[in-house]
């Protein structure tokens, strides 16, 4: 936990989910940017459009301004209500909204976007908040000078006529856009056709994971893993769903789960795989899962988050991934070589097994025995 002091005000924040790396922490000196800007420039009491807000900064902060909270990860929801609860707000009325919740006919006149490693996620977003906010708006977009890009000006400036970067504090930055253009693009323009290996197609919205193919990791499991005729398939942090897609081409009488702590990309499976017996779980865990329920559980978990790198995340889905396994069954992925998840696996599971394996990628079949 770790406390914010404000001018007027004084917070406490929390990870969520909660990490053993002291130096992840669950703002940054561009968040605090933010509401210094706003305070200097009399946006005290103008409600928000609030989007990448992964830990509830702005929402806790701004909570006196009716912000709109614009989610993409289930995470990002939990973690909102554990901070509003540690700082005695839990009672606190606020809307939500999805990036792809369109035509609300809102006009508001200001929103905060701390900008994503994903640029493309950035447009989706610009394209969203364009489509709700007045002519009179102002956008206020954070980030670290580090992870700075001249594409970042590049892609406001499809949207906003005025755009100006504030001066560095702290080793970060903010871009004030201004004057909206006409907006010639909508969300469902934000698609990206991803061609598959035998030359066929799946389509992933702006921000999931690999927009320009089918990543090399992927690609090398989908290659490498072992089927027999397992009826009930769980695509684990299944992205667009191209692992449960091409093991569907191979047991099409099977019964597929895709799980994904992001919308969009359960919204993309579920364009990929809508004539396939499949269910999908927008969830960042498998608590909603029942025990014993599974034949075969497949996944190239995440590492990273935005900037971060940190395999709390997977080992805490490897533990999971037991409990939902049928005796019998098995848990293959892909990982870099380097993250050496053998060591954790071998704690977890009955055994573990090497499939396959080059100088950067590894897939492992574990077995609950």
């Amino acid at each position: 936990m770790k406390e914010y002091i404000g001018s007027n005000s004084k917070y406490k924040f929390d990870r969520y989910p909660k990490s053993n790396n002291r130096s992840l922490q669950p703002w940054n000196a561009g968040n605090e940017l933010v509401l210094e800007y706003l305070e200097e420039n009399n946006f005290d009491e103008v409600s928000p459009l609030i989007y990448n807000d992964r830990f509830g900064f702005f929402l806790v902060n701004l909570n006196g301004q009716e912000p709109l909270m614009v989610y993409n990860y289930r995470s990002q929801l939990k973690s909102w209500t554990n901070n509003l609860k540690l700082n005695q707000l839990e009672n606190l009325y606020f809307d939500t909204m999805s990036p792809l919740d369109v035509e609300l006919g809102l006009n508001a006149d200001l929103a905060i976007i701390d900008i994503p490693k994903s640029l493309e996620l950035f447009e989706l977003y610009l394209i969203h908040a364009s489509s709700h906010l007045s002519n009179d708006c102002t956008v206020i977009c954070s980030f670290m000078t580090k992870h700075f890009s001249p594409k970042m000006l590049k892609v406001a400036e499809k949207y906003f006529e005025n755009i100006t970067q504030s001066r560095a504090k702290k080793k970060s930055r903010l871009l004030i856009l201004k004057s909206k253009k006409e907006l010639s693009s909508n969300i469902s323009d934000c698609v990206n056709e991803i061609k598959l290996k035998e030359g066929n197609s799946l389509h992933q919205y702006y921000g999931v994971f690999s927009s320009g193919g089918v990543d090399i990791a992927t690609q090398f499991f989908i290659d490498e893993m072992l089927l027999n005729e397992e009826q009930k398939v769980l695509d684990l942090a299944s992205g667009n769903g191209v692992i449960g897609y091409e093991i569907s081409k191979k047991l099409p009488n099977a019964e597929f789960h895709f799980l994904d702590d992001s919308l969009l990309a359960i919204a993309s499976s579920k364009i990929n795989l809508k004539d396939k017996n499949a269910r999908f779980y927008f969830e960042d865990t498998l608590d909603k899962l029942d025990d014993n329920n599974y034949d075969l559980v497949v996944s190239n978990p995440p590492f990273h988050f935005e900037h971060e790198n940190n395999i709390e995340v997977a080992i805490s889905l490897f533990e999971e991934t037991k409990r939902v396994l049928k005796n019998g069954g098995s848990f293959q992925l892909v990982a870099n070589t380097h993250l050496n998840y053998k060591t954790h696996l071998t704690k977890i599971f009955d055994e573990v097994n090497i499939l396959a394996d080059n100088e950067r990628f590894v897939v492992y079949k574990c077995i609950k025995s």
